[in-house]
């Protein structure tokens, strides 16, 4: 077949007439230049066909709040609706803003554990690897989004897709911000494997930013030191600082064979000493190397960091002293790749829900705990899972707090199909905040430090009336709660504003105030001026964040300009829909064609 020129080709394309700008583009795409990497059919998704006429944004079920932790206490939040929709509210809500995403995402196994347009796919579905590297490719482009600058991701995935995966997450991540693939052994195995019993799958973890990811490290449990340093008044332990065990031989590394000074002057080089056969006193000298290079060895001598033992041959052994930690300090070491699932998942929710088993495969308390740990989830951190499944994620990061008093934040994502939602994901952590007891009688305490806060997902219209983009406003207090953290209306004095006008939260640190109508902006500012200095408004920590509508990018500076210094503006709902622009699908828009009738085809 004669070679095309793909230049040809792609000038071929736009010469094309009869074609939509929609189809001219998918051409043209088909004939880019080949690069290394995964091609897949792309399958668009029913929930985008909604997303390209209507906004989402999050409307709270107070109903279903667990507040009883208090103001200090963690807002956790659960969100139920599509996970797409949901991660675009985040878009807006979270940009940059979260620590630790893990997820464990349907494996495609073909035996009805994925849901496509509301459909299972099968083994048989000739587009089965496809839909799944779409559906997943457009949640994890925007996970990236959410990701901190020294966040990380972990995804739980098994044979069937973990090829796909790695390339995929290659393209999204960055193949050069991958950290590791780590597999999990878990119990028993499954003897309904058709050849070999299958006791493990794996977790991918994939960092925002190489360079600024700091794993966690594993405490060292157990460790003794057992010797004094009278100059310091520390304890210490020592190391031998030859290298032992595989490549420890001088061959090895050359560079790292040479001498050091023993305490009576003489030189000392990296020795093993190997006892000759039927002799007490008589040994074979192999040379070995250091650890260390000279000069690290050099500053460690320096430093006082070096001791010096006789063996039992009168020869000198130099060994490194490892001090104590400091009060307060722990040692540690790094996490392995290995991990065992101790924990059984499905046991515990048997516990949590009287002897049922209401949603089958759960993962370990205790897995979930040590990704945690190893993404360094340190005691501010905010958690993402949005495939939450039975919510093992925000009792793993509940229990953490608990543990170390700290104030992470979890957010949960998951639809609510078979009533999972509210049966299961709920249900379970309303237990785990309540307390429960075990089908043993075992009374399991209350993580009660915890605050719960339900939403669901709504669509608005996505047009630009004003009708709309007021709608839009005023349906997105939820959303704006959420962003800033600030969950609590309060009163002050002299505020007093009509509901449909303006409102006003605070933590008791910061506030929040709403314009929805822009007429009150005067009103607004001559109370603002009005405020004592020892008001409640006055003593905050922040300028007052003031969302205003606006039918633009304006948000109104002009009319503030009295108590700019008091105030932080922000346009609404121009936030959100720049926020939106970059997650959301292209909007269709009609045009006409020379007939005169409409026609689809080109994007907004």
């Amino acid at each position: 077949m004669e070679k095309i020129e793909r230049a040809a080709l792609r000038q071929r394309i736009q010469t094309l007439e009869g074609l939509t700008d929609e189809e001219r583009a998918a051409l043209l795409e088909l004939a880019a230049t080949k690069r290394y990497g995964l091609v897949w059919e792309e399958r668009e998704e029913e929930v985008e066909e909604r997303l390209r006429e209507e906004l989402p944004v999050l409307v709270e079920d107070k109903d279903l709040a667990l507040l009883d932790g208090g103001k200090d206490a963690p807002n956790h939040i659960l969100i139920e609706g599509d996970n797409l929709e949901a991660l675009t509210t985040l878009s807006y809500t979270h940009e940059g803003k979260v620590d630790i995403i893990y997820i464990d995402p349907p494996y495609n196994t073909g035996n009805k554990d994925f849901v496509y347009n509301d459909s299972f796919v099968d083994s048989e579905d000739s587009y089965r690897h496809s839909k799944w590297l779409s559906f997943m490719s457009k949640r994890l482009r925007i996970a990236k989004r959410l990701l901190s600058d020294r966040g990380v991701i972990f995804i739980s995935i098994d044979d069937n897709e973990q090829a796909n995966l790695k390339l995929l997450c290659d393209e999204v991540f960055g193949e050069r911000n991958f950290v590791s693939l780590m597999p999990v052994h878990r119990q028993g195995g499954r003897q309904d494997s058709k050849h070999f019993a299958v006791v493990h799958e794996y977790v991918f973890c994939y960092a925002k930013m190489l360079d600024t990811f700091v794993a966690g490290k594993e405490v060292k449990e157990g460790v003794l030191y057992p010797k004094y340093d009278e100059e310091t008044g520390r304890y210490y332990k020592i190391q031998l600082l030859r290298k032992w065990g595989s490549n420890s031989l001088r061959e090895n590394r050359p560079n790292l064979y040479y001498p050091i000074q023993a305490p009576d002057g003489t030189s000392v080089y990296p020795i093993i000493y190997q006892p000759k056969v039927g002799s007490d006193s008589q040994f074979n000298r192999i040379e070995s190397r250091w650890r260390w290079s000279a000069s690290n060895m050099a500053k460690a001598m320096k430093d006082g960091r070096v001791e010096f033992i006789k063996n039992e041959y009168g020869e000198w052994v130099p060994y490194e002293r490892i001090y104590a930690p400091s009060e307060g300090e722990v040692e540690t070491k790094k996490y392995t790749t290995w991990i065992d699932d101790l924990s059984n998942g499905t046991t515990l929710l048997k516990d949590i829900f009287d002897g049922k088993t209401p949603f089958d495969y759960s993962k370990g308390l205790e897995l979930i705990k040590l990704i945690l740990r190893m993404g360094n989830a340190d005691k501010t951190s905010t958690v993402l899972d949005f495939f939450a499944g039975s919510g093992t994620t925000l009792h793993a990061v509940m229990q953490l707090n608990k543990e170390d008093g700290g104030k992470r934040q979890c957010i949960l994502v998951t639809n609510n199909e078979n009533n999972i939602c509210r049966d299961v994901t709920y249900e379970r952590n309303k237990r785990v905040i309540e307390g429960y007891t075990t089908p043993k009688g075992v009374q399991v305490e209350g993580l009660r430090e915890n605050n719960l806060r339900c939403y669901r997902t709504h669509l608005l219209p996505r047009e630009r009336t004003n009708r709309n983009m007021r709608h839009l406003v005023a349906a997105s207090t939820d959303l704006l709660c959420i962003k800033e953290n600030i969950f609590d209306e309060f009163q002050v004095s002299g505020f007093k504003f009509q509901a449909r006008d303006a409102r006003l939260f605070s933590d008791g640190e910061r506030a929040m105030m709403v314009i929805y109508n822009e007429e009150v902006i005067p009103d607004i500012v001559d109370w603002l001026q009005s405020v004592p200095a020892n008001s409640q408004l006055s003593t905050l920590n922040s300028q007052l964040k003031t969302y205003v509508f606006s039918p633009g990018a304006y948000a109104w500076d002009d009319d503030f300009a009295e108590v700019i210094d008091k105030v932080e503006l922000c346009a609404l709902p121009e936030a959100i829909y720049q926020a939106y622009k970059s997650v959301l699908p292209k909007k269709r828009v009609r045009r006409e064609t020379a007939e005169g009738s409409p026609k689809e085809g080109g994007e907004e």
